[in-house]
């Protein structure tokens, strides 16, 4: 007896994603297959970057295939990353799939040593990815990035972003000397970040990653309501006061309805660079308690860790300055993570929403 495609379909919609942890989305828009007899040859759409790591999927399409007795010739995987519902009324902003905010309450618990690395991870991984710097106060990429040149304008509208590390970023800093502050009013702070999210020429971008500012005041609401978020990350330590604060960050998110993708807990714990030890300095788990309390994903727990900060501080992260070390694949465990809750949102639908148009008659 001959197997159809329709049947090769409805097994692979029977495979659990390793990467989502939900059934494979298995249609003839993301499969694409050549059946020759019993030769079958199959092309994988899927919506998250395959760097992660396909074999333990490819293992699980073969053994559900094999009772159909198809002979699988080739099995390959496409990178599909799609944009993803952003708040109502908003659409994602063009070249951009998905723009993901990295917000922390508060500073000083190393949000912006996170979102670099964060970005980096996904670059890695094998997506296009871009970082917005939007603390416009105290813009900190440019020396995360060991950027120091101003970004060109080939329109004299519009400027090109600054490339490192396979990343794709602007800033404020990039604009003004290094010694300068942006002594700037609410309004004129906020125009300063629309301007450099909308009029960046970010280049097809799966992700973006925006470095928020810390709080919850004027930039980061504009941030939150009038820029089209596929979600947003919490940063925090386990310190009682950092908690209080996270609280604040996810539920300002919450009331604009930007989905929360997770909670990470930075320094979590200190590892000493002489002997090894380690030690929990700023308590222990306070961020896995209100993922719990919030119902939302956690992310993972990050260390307190000297070559963290030093390789952040030359412009080399810890993601690209130690690949292969243990921190760099905390991150990417962060990443790949992020990567399958993003991919398990609701796609876009704006572009199919009718446009209403006021006459007057």
């Amino acid at each position: 007896m001959s197997v159809t495609t329709e049947q090769i379909l409805a097994a692979l919609a029977q495979v659990d994603d390793p990467v989502t942890r939900k059934k494979l989305a298995a249609t003839p828009k993301t499969v694409q297959m050549t059946l020759d007899g019993v030769d079958l040859t199959l092309n994988v759409a899927l919506g998250y970057p395959i760097n992660n790591g396909v074999d333990p999927l490819r293992k699980r399409i073969e053994t559900i295939l094999s009772p159909l007795g198809v002979t699988l010739r080739g099995l390959n995987f496409e990178q599909r990353i799609i944009a993803h519902a952003v708040q109502r009324g908003l659409s994602p902003m063009p070249n951009v799939r998905n723009i993901i905010a990295v917000a922390s309450g508060k500073g000083g618990v190393g949000k912006s040593t996170t979102a670099v690395n964060l970005a980096l991870a996904l670059s890695a991984s094998g997506a296009n990815v871009g970082l917005l710097d939007a603390d416009i106060y105290g813009p900190s990429v440019p020396l995360m990035l060991g950027l120091k040149d101003r970004p060109k304008s080939l329109d004299g509208k519009s400027m090109e972003p600054l490339v490192a590390h396979g990343l794709q970023a602007n800033s404020i800093g990039f604009l003004l000397d290094e010694d300068s502050p942006a002594i700037w009013r609410g309004p004129m702070a906020t125009q300063a970040l629309t301007q450099l999210m909308t009029q960046t020429n970010w280049n097809d971008l799966d992700y973006l990653i925006v470095d928020m500012p810390p709080g919850t005041g004027d930039i980061a609401l504009t941030m939150a309501q009038k820029v089209p978020l596929t979600g947003a990350i919490i940063v925090t330590t386990p310190q009682d006061m950092a908690l209080i604060d996270a609280r604040k960050g996810l539920r300002m998110f919450q009331k604009v309805d930007v989905p929360v993708l997770g909670i990470i807990e930075n320094m979590s714990v200190h590892i000493c660079s002489n002997c090894g030890h380690a030690e929990h300095i700023f308590g222990q788990d306070g961020a896995r308690s209100i993922a719990q309390e919030y119902g939302l994903p956690w992310l993972g727990a990050l260390p307190l860790q000297m070559s963290i900060r030093t390789q952040t501080d030359s412009g080399n992260p810890t993601v690209v300055a130690e690949p292969d070390g243990a921190a760099a694949g905390l991150y990417r465990d962060v990443a790949r993570e992020v990567s399958a809750i993003v991919a398990n949102l609701p796609r876009d639908m704006s572009a199919l929403m009718p446009k209403v148009v006021a006459r007057k008659t």
